[in-house]
C-alpha cells in the first residue's frame, strides 16, 4: 500500500487537503485484506510540526480509514510527515546533507534538533537501502545520473527533488519504513 501521499509537501496545504478533500487520503484498498471498500474512521493526531520561529500547528490531524471486510483501521499521510519517524523528511534531508558534505552536526534552524545517534541512524538507514533506492529512483529519472558514489547521487536527487519526493516515489514501488 501507498503509505504517502505525493503532492502534499507543507502542513499548512495537509490541514487544507483535511478540510476540503479528505478523500485524497482514502488508500486505493485495504493493505490487510486488499477489500476496497474502506470508510472514513476519524483521525489519529501526529505532533509534526517542529519548526522554529513559526506558530505551532500541532497536533496534527492524520485522517484513519475502516475495512468493511477485515474491520482494521489504516492510514496514508502526506509527503512533509515521515512515517515512523518523529521528525520530518525536511529536518531529516538537512542531517543527512550535513553528513554527505562532512560539516559538523547542528541545528539547520529547526526547533529541536535531532541528536547526533538519530543522525546517525538515518544515515546508516539510507547507506543500507542506497542499491535499491537508487536503482528505483534513476530507472525512473536518468537525470540523475549515473554516479557510482553514494554522496554525488543523494546529493543530486537532494538538489532535483529533496528527500521528501524521492520518499514519496519510492513509496509507490515499495514500502519505505
Amino acid at each position: 500500500m501507498q503509505r504517502i501521499v505525493a503532492g502534499i509537501e507543507t502542513i499548512e496545504q495537509h490541514l487544507e487537503a483535511v478540510r476540503q478533500t479528505p478523500e485524497v487520503y482514502r488508500p486505493p484498498c485495504c493493505p490487510h485484506c486488499g477489500l476496497k471498500i474502506l470508510w472514513p474512521h476519524g483521525h489519529y493526531e501526529r505532533k509534526a510540526d517542529r519548526r522554529a520561529g513559526q506558530v505551532s500547528l500541532n497536533p496534527v490531524p492524520i485522517c484513519r480509514y475502516c475495512c468493511s471486510g477485515c474491520r482494521r483501521t489504516c492510514s496514508r499521510l502526506p509527503a512533509c510527515i515521515a512515517p515512523r519517524r518523529w521528525y520530518d523528511w525536511s529536518v531529516q534531508q538537512d542531517a543527512l546533507k550535513r553528513r554527505l558534505n562532512e560539516l559538523p552536526d547542528g541545528y539547520g534552524g529547526h526547533r529541536s534538533p535531532p541528536d547526533r545517534r538519530t543522525a546517525g541512524r538515518w544515515w546508516d538507514w539510507l547507506r543500507e537501502r542506497r542499491l535499491l533506492f537508487e536503482f528505483h529512483l534513476r530507472s525512473r529519472y536518468a537525470e540523475l545520473g549515473r554516479a557510482a558514489h553514494f554522496g554525488a547521487f543523494w546529493r543530486r536527487v537532494f538538489e532535483s527533488m529533496g528527500l521528501a519526493q524521492a520518499m514519496a516515489l519510492l513509496d509507490q514501488q515499495m514500502s519505505v519504513p
